[in-house]
């Protein structure tokens, strides 16, 4: 049941991870907070379909 997601910065929209959610216990989109290598600081990722 886990589904391989990709992650997008908010600030420079460039996809820098991907990651693995469980689409039973997480059913809307994930946001975490990580370290985007283009604008040189942590930023809020997003999932992407």
């Amino acid at each position: 049941m886990r589904d391989i997601i990709t992650l997008e910065c908010i600030d420079c929209k460039r996809r820098n991870y991907s990651t693995t959610k469980n689409k039973k216990k997480q059913t809307g989109r994930v946001e975490y907070k990580k370290f985007c290598r283009h604008c040189g600081k942590h930023t809020t990722h997003k999932e992407t379909r």
